[in-house]
């Protein structure tokens, strides 16, 4: 079972396993019948209905759990309930149904405390202050993921950094909104590193990792960064982009200490006033974006063999020709 299975790294998940010609069920709040002309059952349902859930558990060999609350604003009791409770929620459908594996979709954030990460290893600690809802609930989620780790439920978590590629709904479209409404200016000197992760390679390292846990076991009660293995540049990935998409290269800048601070009085401006949508700016944004984070993957390539097959050029040329393609199609 993929929950989230209709989501971006969700969908590509269920694709890969069907090809390898395993019965995949997903679930989540609404169907998918593309998936499910592919071969895909489906249940609908919350993972904060932990009755649904459970129910959703039966018959199953091994549970992906990529679903989750993303984002960068919101309550923290809704991140808590969706990201954590929910997650305890297929922790604890594991158990009822006695299914016997749990790979869970975490993230690098969840190490992140603002500053640079370079070439960091698993050692990395949890930061004593986040500087969001979604990281902190991600890692409560985390967690409890590698404490259920047991004989009975053989547990992992793994972190994929910045899922990109084509169809991609949130990342790439995100950043290029941004910059077409004059929203989107370098923060920092431009000169940071980041880890970024093709979604293929995502949900084969997924693959590989349920592989592991049914056989030898080495990725047991562990968690891992999972990248492209080579970080690029931050703002210059992002103008090629750009440029893909007709867009301009960013000229305009801002210092990170300035976008820090815009950031932290937009986010007491918005609470105070208790506005749902999301500031323009706020400290983990500006932080993510001036800070270099990139990641060892060394542990991954050894215990379940995970090699990034799609190159981040590869990768490039593949989102190009899809944005051609739509291009094409979508013409007069």
């Amino acid at each position: 079972m993929v929950t989230g299975g209709g989501g971006f790294l969700g969908a590509t998940l269920v694709r890969q396993l069907l090809a390898h010609g395993h019965e995949v069920r997903g679930f989540s709040r609404q169907r998918y019948p593309d998936l499910e002309r592919l071969g895909a059952t489906w249940v609908t349902g919350d993972l904060r209905d932990s009755s649904r859930v459970a129910d959703a558990c039966q018959g199953i060999d091994v549970v992906f759990h990529t679903a989750a609350l993303a984002g960068v604003w919101g309550s923290w009791k809704t991140y808590f309930e969706i990201n954590a409770q929910g997650t305890q929620n297929v922790i604890d459908g594991c158990h009822r149904h006695h299914v016997g594996h749990l790979v869970y979709t975490s993230s690098p954030s969840v190490t992140f405390a603002g500053g640079d990460q370079q070439g960091v290893d698993e050692s990395a600690p949890y930061p004593r202050k986040f500087l969001a809802n979604y990281p902190r609930s991600k890692a409560i989620a985390e967690q409890k993921i590698l404490a259920a780790n047991d004989e009975n439920l053989r547990t992992c978590a793994l972190r994929p950094h910045l899922i990109w590629g084509p169809d991609d709904p949130h990342l790439i479209p995100r950043l290029i909104e941004r910059a077409r409404r004059g929203r989107l200016r370098r923060i920092g000197d431009g000169q940071n590193l980041i880890d970024i992760c093709y979604v293929d390679n995502g949900a084969e390292a997924h693959c590989l990792a349920a592989d592991d846990l049914f056989e030898q076991g080495r990725s047991a009660g562990k968690a891992y960064f999972i990248s492209q293995g080579e970080p690029v540049r931050c703002w210059d990935w992002i103008d090629e982009v750009l440029e893909m998409a007709g867009e301009p290269p960013l000229e305009r800048s801002i210092s990170y200490r300035a976008a820090y601070a815009i950031g932290a009085v937009l986010e007491g401006v918005y609470w105070g006033l208790r506005r749902g949508d999301e500031p323009p700016m706020t400290r983990f944004v500006a932080a993510q974006l001036a800070t270099s984070h990139f990641f060892d993957i060394t542990a991954a390539k050894r215990d379940f063999a995970y090699t990034p097959t799609v190159s981040t050029d590869e990768g490039m040329d593949r989102l190009k020709r899809a944005w051609q393609e739509s291009r094409r199609n979508n013409a007069p």
